[in-house]
């Protein structure tokens, strides 16, 4: 079958109510999705397996424009080019998302079916003209997306997390637990990961809270990171994770890999779903029981989420000094009842007491991140954990952001201080050589 003969069997029917870019826009889906089997008719995916990948898109772009010719399609310049793109990306990339992918200004990329594309931009979602062919498009896509890190997902295994070649994690729930069809979340993984610098300049946090966590790394000390969906806590967790002295042993452990530490010697670990028969699950909690035997100096645990809480605190307790967790929680208190309740999944008889007792040895620090109605992420409250009275876990808040107002740009207004407590963890920074100056603590200092 022609280009063409294909192009009158596919072309997709045109309602009266869509205007003429709607029209065109259709009229291309169909001869992209046309040229694409086209193409892969003819090609010899043999040979083009022994090219690099340059050299792919090279024959891929001749071919393109050999079939353009033959078939005598009326195209112009501009429109041969994205055509020659769009094929190269559907053979050698992720089809549609491409683009978005290769701006650096996405954070979030929302897949809502094939025809509805969302991305997030500077703290603010917004539509784009991105649209697959339809949603078998879409899950072909999202196939070859959790294939590459050796997972599924079909109607027995309808969820499934994975992650891109460059650490984006990745999401995708189909039918039928998806009523209207595949939907797809990407995280978006920073080419060049953000900096303290970075931090600073986008006023998440201040010098003297700087400070402080670049000491509380030196200290190995345990810190609980704290904070909802999108608030930067992976983001923070790897900045903390900066201040590792490169000396020490790491391992890390996720449900899929996405920190990106730069010390010497780290050893990343990452769960594993349970196979179409329902076998071979690794959980988070099994992983961290192994990492104990593999020599850590530290554990830095991507989501606390279920029943590893506890080996996690045990961990803490017995010699693995600076750990680093994440927590999905509202305050830096929630956090705390939220690993409470974690423990009490993993079918222990611990009381109440004994329970918020570990929590108390194990945890030293939590830190609560946000983000802000305007879109910005602030680390909000930086809490110490000083131990109990009755039974009740006592906490002291060393810094905190207040927030004054919203302007009339819509950005939120407020300052960060510190609240004049000086923390109990001061004497472990002296006695590891990282001391911190009182005047850190000074709650007259005010930065906007």
């Amino acid at each position: 079958m022609t280009l063409r003969e294909r192009l009158a069997a596919n072309e997709p029917p045109r309602p009266a109510s869509l205007g003429h870019g709607a029209l065109a826009l259709h009229a291309y889906q169909a001869l992209k999705k046309t040229m694409h089997q086209t193409i892969l008719d003819r090609i010899d995916l043999e040979r083009l397996k022994r090219l690099t990948a340059e050299q792919f898109k090279h024959e891929l772009a001749l071919l393109v424009q050999r079939v353009i010719e033959e078939e005598r399609i009326v195209l112009n310049q501009h429109e041969r080019h994205s055509l020659v793109l769009d094929i190269q990306h559907e053979m050698l990339g992720f089809g549609p998302l491409e683009p978005l992918l290769a701006d650096p200004g996405v954070s979030d990329i929302l897949v809502n079916t094939c025809d509805k594309v969302y991305v997030e931009r500077g703290g603010r979602l917004e539509l784009t003209e991105v649209t697959f062919h339809d949603n078998a498009h879409l899950m072909k896509i999202i196939e070859k997306i959790v294939s590459r890190v050796g997972r599924r997902v079909d109607e027995s295994s309808p969820m499934v997390d994975a992650r891109l070649p460059d650490g984006s994690r990745v999401n995708a729930i189909i039918p039928p637990l998806a009523v209207d069809g595949p939907i797809l979340s990407i995280r978006r993984f920073a080419v060049q990961p953000l900096t303290i610098a970075n931090m600073l300049d986008f006023k998440s946090l201040t010098p003297p809270m700087v400070q402080v966590l670049q000491a509380l790394g030196q200290a190995k000390i345990n810190i609980l990171i704290s904070g909802g969906t999108g608030s930067g806590k992976t983001t923070l967790l790897n900045v903390l994770s900066g201040f590792i002295p490169g000396s020490e042993r790491i391992v890390t452990i996720e449900d899929a890999a996405e920190l990106a530490l730069r010390q010497p010697h780290v050893v990343r670990l990452e769960t594993r779903p349970p196979n179409i028969e329902g076998k071979g699950e690794v959980s988070q909690r099994a992983l961290v029981r192994n990492a104990l035997r593999m020599r850590p100096d530290r554990i830095i645990l991507g989501e606390v989420r279920g029943a590893e809480a506890l080996d996690m605190l045990q961990a803490m307790n017995t010699g693995h000094e600076g750990s680093l967790a994440t927590i999905h929680s509202n305050t830096a208190r929630d956090a705390l009842a939220r690993l409470e309740n974690m423990v009490g999944m993993a079918n222990v008889n611990l009381t109440p007491r004994a329970t918020r007792q570990q929590i108390c040895s194990a945890v030293t620090v939590v830190m609560q991140v946000s983000r802000l109605t305007d879109g910005a992420r602030k680390l909000v409250s930086l809490q110490e954990v000083t131990g109990m009275e009755g039974e009740i876990i006592v906490m002291h808040e060393i810094f905190r952001f207040e927030q004054t107002g919203v302007g009339a740009d819509g950005r939120v207004q407020g300052h960060f201080r510190a609240t004049g407590v000086r923390p109990r963890f001061t004497e472990r920074l002296r006695m590891f050589g990282a001391p911190v100056a009182d005047s850190v603590f000074d709650p007259d200092r005010i930065y906007e």
